[in-house]
């Protein structure tokens, strides 16, 4: 399986990204603007693909899968295509809490912590429906990891189209997320613009 291995700080520096989006505290005190070219159109529209697949953890086959999906779709491509990168398993234990970073929840999730509707999932791609059920498994209720990563989460905002419950550490998809919910900025329009050429 490939993965992605570089240093987060750095690629977030040059991708112009918070690090807080990716769900780290620290921060990097070089300057990423200082030295930089005035970009391209197509440089642009690169380096906004190369963010979003960054945030999420995908890597490029992965992610023109889910283009192709989004195209497909009634409605706005790019939109389209958000959603479903925040409909993946690994973004919405994050989301919930569960995990203190993308990359942690990946792991949580492969490890088999996690439970769809009752049943064990521990694919980090699986796409998320209303309705659906997601809970730490019972076995790992109990770890000391899990409980402190809950702790130090409390106080983090679950979106709207979430619900969590800390007690019974159990999720529920309310709905599927809107434009509105991403929790960082992007301009889903320049990745359609990429790929539609």
């Amino acid at each position: 399986m490939a993965r992605n291995m570089q240093p987060v700080l750095k690629r977030c520096r040059t991708l112009g990204i918070e690090p807080a989006s990716m769900g780290i505290s620290k921060s990097s005190k070089k300057n990423p603007k200082q030295g930089r070219k005035k970009q391209s159109e197509y440089g642009l529209q690169l380096n906004e693909k190369q963010k979003v697949k960054f945030i999420y953890g995908v890597l490029e086959k992965q992610f023109r899968k889910y283009y192709v999906l989004a195209s497909k779709q009634q409605g706005i491509t790019g939109e389209n295509l958000l959603r479903i990168l925040e409909s993946r398993l690994d973004n919405v234990i994050f989301r919930l809490g569960l995990a203190n970073t993308r990359r942690e929840a990946r792991q949580i999730v492969n490890h088999g912590h996690i439970t769809v509707n009752g049943k064990k999932v521990d694919i980090p791609s699986y796409l998320v429906k209303p309705g659906e059920v997601i809970a730490v498994r019972e076995k790992s209720r109990d770890s000391v990891r899990i409980k402190e990563i809950v702790e130090t989460n409390a106080s983090r905002v679950v979106p709207k189209w979430l619900d969590m419950n800390k007690d019974t550490l159990t999720g529920k998809v309310v709905a599927l997320a809107d434009r509105t919910d991403i929790d960082f900025e992007v301009e889903e329009h320049l990745i359609v613009e990429l790929y539609s050429k």
